[in-house]
């Protein structure tokens, strides 16, 4: 399987290498004669993308006999757009009027990188994430770019979803909406459930593999991914979006927009609801939200207000599926309780204003508030009293100690800030970009017991524990990119300052407020070298640090308290493209010092948290392309061939004897073992036939090979490899009462194959033998959802 998937590149690569000899060269300008400096000339069908360089000269080479549009932008100018009948070379001259009205790029150009950038990234513009938004949670989205693995404790993409960037769990993927930063402060993890069907509201989206350039919020250790919902659009509409499809998942979404008012003023709102009762046992979603935003574009200035809100209620399937059970019972689901389940609301507000001061120098502002609140409710069995702060009860000769209970653990949390940034273009070959940004977040973490068996002295709704923190996260950061001759360089300077204030335990286990103050510097250097407007190379030196997150430090001691991760990152390869076709090949090594890993070791009081280990690494080779064999035929995929390492890890398992009395931890070491979680190889592969001018039909597979649960390369410990296969077919009807109104069908796992994406593991040592226990999360067999788009 590995084998075909990489000739199957090759040989496409060398197939349509030989399309087209025409070449369509020339300058953008202003009205005034000005060379336009990185103007983007965007070359339809192909979608091929040239910049102008210091002379405001643009190429585009190995185009064929055929119609071409091209579309010119350029920062603080209208669009211009010119038809080309091609049959041999052209020369043209581009000429761009000034507009009033500034595009919404500012906003999030001090997070992403860009076409000369000697960074790993791919981007997805509002047409691929609109063709494959069908309710899912955004990881799904990602489930066909390099590196990545989805998993879903549903099993189908509705509610709790996950992801992998080159083995890095969401803790170390940096997520930003507009530049503000998503993850939590405390867990590190986004939790996009939160955010249903946010992607009908997502205009563009960037991913940044490795460390990538300095943003906002926690460390990029795998991936960044940078999400946009900013973008002008000038005319008004009304888009309808419902679904329906395999275990009554339910889609229901209205977008509406008031275009650009007295060229002034906008206005787009949605409103969603996604329902489905999982493909696990009980895994229920329901999940409602909406999104606001009030614009002013005026004079070179916007002033965007946004409103992002998401609430769920999911059924709890968070404890996986135990091994002995996948080949009889796929969908078990060990909570039976009605009420297990997890309710959160979290809201994001925000405010951008952006100033085009001259077409060399521009300035953005953003301001967030997001509130979140919320509890996961349970029911336990043969609880202690102690746990509870309860107090035994005696009856006769009989002291009860223990009870079964429902409780609820809350979570009522805010975040604040402002991120800022200015780009500079003081001379033709020189940008710079200035920013920063600096956040609070104030959680307060309680749990109450809302009914149980012997309640002793307690009232409903006691609380039996409450604690707060605070944390303090600002950074600042300098970039620039110089330009010299067929190269430019690039650097990128942050320094980033932690402060984390909570209530943890000492060394004689007792709670007490401590806190922890980090500062960070984290350089970032690298060269682009374009040897034709086809192809163009890089190389770049990154360094990431990061914190240890909530747990790290609440359950450990001061003395016993793990270290900050370091991470040092080497990218290098090559990018082309030409009207039939693009790729890029990326070699990666990714050097980490102090890298948290579970370890099963106890600490000082008594806490299994993650320990440091010296030294460790990830190295790979990514590649991906796309290519148009002809105008209804289209391929594309990717390939990632990596080896993830520790150097030396230590395993510690509890032991215990006949009568489960404890006696100690046994310690194991091992010697270059593979990273959990990482596979070694992970390929991709799409075609597109579209057989009829408003109709297509897509064909996707993924391949993901081995994963291993801990740490100790254990085959008995691993979830198996899996490939799995997607078909989506789809047709636009263009009636005269409507924009548009599309049909598509997405059928999903077509061959039903059973397979695991995520699970965990435990063990311990027994009367003298080992014995571990293996928990996965199955994804669904085949699965539907069919789908009408109607535009108004």
């Amino acid at each position: 399987m590995n084998r075909i998937l990489i000739l199957l590149l090759v040989f496409s690569a060398g197939f349509v290498s030989g399309f087209g000899q025409n070449t369509i060269t020339g300058n953008v300008v202003s009205e005034s004669g000005e060379t336009l400096i990185g103007a983007h000339v965007e070359v339809f069908p192909g979608g091929v993308v040239a910049t102008t360089d210091s002379d405001g000269f643009f190429e585009v080479v190995g185009l064929e006999n055929n119609t071409y549009r091209l579309v010119a932008t350029y920062l603080g100018y209208k669009p211009f757009e010119i038809s080309l009948d091609l049959e041999g070379d052209i020369n043209i001259q581009l000429e761009l009027r000034e507009s009033a009205v500034v595009t919404d790029e500012l906003v999030v150009e001090g997070v992403r990188a860009t076409e000369n950038s000697a960074t790993t990234y791919s981007n997805l513009g509002e047409e691929d994430i609109a063709k494959n938004n069908t309710g899912q949670d955004l990881p799904f989205l990602l489930q066909m770019t390099p590196s990545a693995v989805i998993t879903s404790d549903a099993g189908h993409g509705i509610g709790y979803t996950g992801m992998r960037i080159r083995g890095s769990d969401g803790t170390r993927i940096n997520a930003t909406i507009n530049g503000i930063p998503l993850n939590n402060a405390e867990s590190q993890g986004a939790f996009w459930v939160n955010l249903p069907d946010f992607l009908s509201s997502v205009n563009s989206l960037q991913i940044q593999r490795g460390v990538g350039t300095s943003t906002n919020g926690a460390g990029a250790f795998g991936a960044s991914v940078n999400l946009s919902t900013n973008s002008l659009k000038s005319d008004p509409y009304i888009e309808l979006n419902n679904g329906i499809g395999s275990f009554n998942s339910i889609k229901n979404t209205v977008s509406v927009g008031s275009g650009l008012i007295n060229g002034q003023f906008v206005l787009d709102a949605r409103l969603s609801r996604i329902s489905s009762d999982g493909y696990i046992d009980r895994a229920s979603s329901d999940l409602k939200s909406y999104y606001l935003s009030g614009g002013w574009y005026k004079d070179r200035q916007i002033l965007r207000f946004n409103i992002i809100s998401g609430k769920e209620k999911t059924y709890q399937a968070w404890n996986g599926v135990p091994e002995d059970k996948l080949d009889t019972d796929r969908t078990f689901n060990e909570f039976t309780y009605e009420d297990q389940t997890d309710n959160y609301t979290q809201t994001h507000y925000q405010v951008h204003y952006s100033r085009q001061f001259t077409s060399r120098w521009n300035w953005n502002l953003s301001l967030n508030y997001t509130p979140g609140e919320g509890y996961y409710e349970e029911y336990k069995e043969g609880e202690a009293f102690s746990g509870y702060n309860l107090t035994p009860i005696s009856i006769g000769d009989s002291i009860i100690d223990q009870t079964d209970l429902i409780r609820r653990r809350w979570l009522d949390n805010h975040f604040y800030g402002f991120t800022t940034h200015t780009s500079w273009y003081p001379t033709q070959n020189l940008d710079i970009t200035a920013g920063g940004g600096f956040f609070q977040y104030s959680g307060l973490h309680f749990g109450e017991i809302v009914w149980a068996k012997y309640a002793a002295d307690s009232e409903i709704y006691d609380r039996y524990y409450e604690n707060d923190a605070l944390k303090n996260d600002g950074n600042i950061y300098l970039k620039a990119n110089l330009e010299a001759g067929e190269g430019t360089f690039y650097g990128d300077l942050q320094l980033r300052s932690v402060y984390y204030s909570f209530l943890g335990l000492n060394r004689n286990g007792e709670s007490v407020e401590q806190d922890a103050d980090l500062l960070f510097f984290n350089p970032k250097v690298g060269y682009t070298h374009t040897f034709n407007p086809g192809l163009s190379g890089y190389i770049s030196l990154a360094k990431a640090t990061r914190e240890p997150n909530r747990d790290d430090y609440t359950e450990s001691s001061p003395e016993s308290r793990p270290e900050a991760e370091k991470l040092y990152n080497l990218e290098t390869g090559v990018r082309g493209r030409s009207s039939r076709y693009q790729y890029n090949v990326n070699f990666y090594y990714m050097h980490y010092i102090d890298q948290l890993v579970l370890t099963g070791k106890i600490n000082d009081v008594g806490g299994y948290v993650r320990s440091n280990v010296d030294d460790s690494y990830r190295m790979g080779i990514e590649a991906d392309g796309a290519f148009a064999l002809s105008d209804r035929w289209q391929i594309g995929g990717n390939v990632a061939l990596s080896r993830n390492k520790i150097k030396n890890y230590e395993e510690y398992l509890d032991e215990y004897d006949v009568n489960f009395d404890y006696l100690g931890q046994e310690r194991n070491v091992y010697e270059n073992t593979d990273i959990a979680f990482s596979p070694s190889f992970i390929g991709a592969i799409q075609a597109n036939f579209k057989p009829l001018e408003k109709g297509n039909i897509r064909l996707e597979g993924k391949y993901v090979s081995r994963q291993y649960l801990d740490n100790t390369s254990s085959v008995d410990k691993s979830i198996n490899p899996f490939w799995f296969t997607n078909l989506r077919l789809d047709y636009t009807f263009e009636p005269k009462t409507f924009e548009a109104i599309q049909v598509a069908l997405d059928l999903n796992n077509i061959f039903a194959t059973e397979y695991e994406t995520n699970g965990y593991t435990y063990g311990y040592i027994y009367n003298g033998s080992r014995e571990d226990f293996n928990f996965y999360y199955p994804q669904a067999r085949f699965h539907f959802m069919l789908s009408l788009n109607v535009k108004l």
